[in-house]
């Protein structure tokens, strides 16, 4: 079975994305201010993604069969079975957190290490969970869109999240550089292949659509698959347009 997130990233670029310009239109302050910049950033990495990853990505998707396929996504899934029991417990999702776990050792065992999937054959599905939704459960709000080099879109709350969720994730911690190195490049080259479908929605402005795509499955996710604003929004963690807007960002 395909990663749930992939899954994930291909409803929110279908069903969920008519109701992003609506949402966009309800709220009070523009949810991208550092808009200048961010385009700046994205024209790199999609200059990036156009000469290098991409190409890899459908020569990858091209050769490899799909069993194979499936079973690359499945190995890095489980492996983020960790991060989703560290960020049920913080959110208090006792149930998620113990189905994660069990789907973590049935399929590291009798999935062979993961690349197998029996734990979703017997219906044992956890919802997918990291540190910035943890984040937004704590009240933090998500902040102004932000897109970051090589890594994409992001917020305020989910780049600052970054940190704990990369020291979540098993594959960091292996001594060894290139098979280190290794794992995380199949793991984006797996990622890439698995959205070239799903590339195929995109109309329109590709910025605006790939910026809404991603808020509203990040509100998505946060709601626990409810889509909306962000119910979590704290007053105590807000920005004003006066303080952060293109000209901080001008060269």
């Amino acid at each position: 079975m395909k990663n749930h997130s992939k899954l994930l990233t291909g409803l929110v670029m279908g069903a969920l994305l008519t109701g992003c310009a609506s949402q966009g239109a309800q709220q009070e302050k523009p949810v991208d201010p550092w808009e200048g910049f961010n385009r700046k950033v994205f024209v790199f990495n999609d200059t990036i993604d156009r000469y290098a990853l991409k190409p890899v990505a459908q020569g990858y998707d091209k050769i490899t069969p799909q069993p194979i396929q499936t079973g690359v996504g499945n190995f890095f899934s489980n492996l983020g079975e960790l991060r989703t029991v560290l960020n049920s417990v913080l959110q208090w999702k006792w149930g998620n957190a113990g189905v994660a776990s069990g789907r973590f050792l049935v399929n590291t065992t009798l999935g062979l290490g993961g690349v197998l999937d029996p734990a979703s054959r017997m219906e044992w599905m956890a919802r997918t969970e990291d540190f910035g939704q943890t984040l937004g459960t704590w009240g933090v709000a998500e902040g102004p869109y932000v897109v970051l080099p090589i890594l994409g879109s992001s917020t305020v709350r989910d780049t600052t999240a970054l940190p704990v969720d990369w020291y979540s994730y098993p594959v960091t911690y292996i001594d060894n550089d290139p098979t280190r190195y290794g794992l995380r490049f199949l793991q984006a080259v797996d990622l890439r292949a698995s959205l070239l479908e799903q590339e195929k929605l995109i109309r329109g402005d590709r910025y605006i659509f790939l910026r809404d795509a991603y808020l509203q499955r990040r509100r998505f996710e946060v709601n626990d698959g409810k889509s909306g604003a962000d119910p979590f929004a704290s007053d105590d963690f807000d920005f004003d347009d006066s303080d952060f807007d293109d000209s901080d960002f001008a060269d």
